[in-house]
């Protein structure tokens, strides 16, 4: 992949001015989301560096495969906002920006007087301000650090993670963090539209809290209306059957007949035509009610097949299925090759865009920055920048 300049426009929001205030990944994730489709990102971090910097697989340069993930296509500014001189160059900054996230603890900003309602708006009411927390600021729980283990387990999502028979479990992706990512990216172009039309900016709010309760489909919307708790179903579904892994020849397989016309399918596969034909599995209702027994009859049809001779004949008919594969099984995968979904860019390899728009695509131009390696250049934009007018 060709390296495209920094200042290169491109994609759906060139000459959007992002300022990335965030760490660890729910903020650094929105605002790479924003990069890959042109803003342009201006992380700033502190000389400590970004808390991820130290996590997963250490890498030369001071770095690491988890900030890496989450930081491509933004410069990099080094500033100790501890420090009054560093916050002064943090207006400049606000200044000339579009779009700031932030994940500080409640009340740090405004401590620093740079509170959204009381400093920044009425001096620039264009300004599109992202918060991101643990809990909020107020009721209960405000102000409280919140991480995406804590808020699985608090939200009730790993009590429907796991095996019934044994304890509840984390689920192995930090979803709650990545998608209150996503949902700060969606509520971000969300407000950019509407300043579009009105000239003003406004807070979007986003915390761990709010994903995490909000992931719960469809076990919440089964309490809201029954009352009743779910149980753990391990890797089968709750309300359709079958869905759930098998054993096969070559390892664990997964199947998803989601209707009455794929079970009749698989059942074809299989050569068990007669279930789909029996009181006791015609409908997914009855399917439900008798799953120990089907689960039997099929398990003895499915643990000879190769799995991907299996999985091909179940496509092929109609049918979702799956082997189980491994991260690299599926990085590796031809359809992820095809999908663009591996890139490289020197020696940074890393996840593709999931997001494709037909006419202006997003690209990575850059990856990750050194931290402070912008800092100079910078400096020299906000320099030349006009002053700030006192509010």
């Amino acid at each position: 992949m060709k390296e495209k300049s920094k200042s290169e426009d491109y994609g759906a929001l060139a000459g959007i001015r992002v300022l990335d205030l965030s760490r660890i990944l729910a903020g650094p994730l929105c605002g790479q989301l924003l990069g890959d489709h042109g803003a342009r990102v201006i992380k700033v971090e502190s000389p400590s560096g970004d808390d991820t910097r130290g996590w997963g697989t250490i890498l030369p340069q001071g770095s690491s495969s988890y900030y890496d993930s989450v930081n491509r296509n933004k410069q990099n500014i080094c500033l100790d906002l501890r420090e009054e001189s560093s916050r002064e160059i943090l207006w400049e900054l606000v200044e000339q920006a579009d779009v700031v996230i932030e994940n500080f603890k409640p009340g740090t900003m405004a401590r620093w007087g740079m509170d959204f309602e009381r400093d920044l708006q009425p001096h620039k009411p264009e300004l599109i301000y992202c918060r991101i927390s643990g809990y909020g600021d107020d009721g209960p729980l405000g102000g409280m650090p919140g991480y995406d283990a804590a808020l699985q387990a608090y939200s009730g999502m790993m009590s429907i993670n796991g095996e019934a028979d044994r304890d509840p479990m984390r689920l192995g992706v930090p979803i709650v963090d990545m998608v209150t990512g996503m949902n700060a990216f969606s509520g971000i172009l969300m407000a950019l539209y509407e300043r579009a039309r009105t000239g003003l900016g406004q807070i979007v709010e986003c915390t761990l809290f709010d994903t995490s309760l909000s992931l719960l489909h469809p076990h919440s919307a089964h309490w809201l209306t029954s009352g009743k708790l779910p149980v753990r179903t391990g890797a089968a579904h709750p309300s359709i059957a079958p869905y759930e892994t098998f054993s096969t020849a070559g390892g664990a397989f997964f199947i998803a007949a989601a209707n009455d016309r794929q079970f009749d399918a698989l059942c074809r596969v299989l050569r068990v035509e007669e279930l789909s034909e029996s009181s006791k599995f015609a409908t997914n209702e009855q399917r439900l009610e008798n799953i120990a027994d089907l689960r039997e009859v099929l398990a003895s049809k499915i643990q000879d097949w190769d799995p991907d001779e299996l999985s091909a004949e179940l496509l092929a008919h109609g049918v979702t299925a799956s082997p189980v594969q491994d991260i690299g099984q599926a990085l590796l995968s031809p359809h992820a090759q095809h999908r663009e979904m591996v890139l490289e860019l020197g020696e940074y390899r890393t996840v593709g865009i999931p997001i494709k728009l037909s006419r202006t695509p997003g690209r990575v131009a850059t990856g990750p920055s050194l931290r402070g390696s912008d800092t100079e250049a910078i400096l020299r934009q906000v320099a030349a920048a006009q002053p700030r007018v006192a509010s």
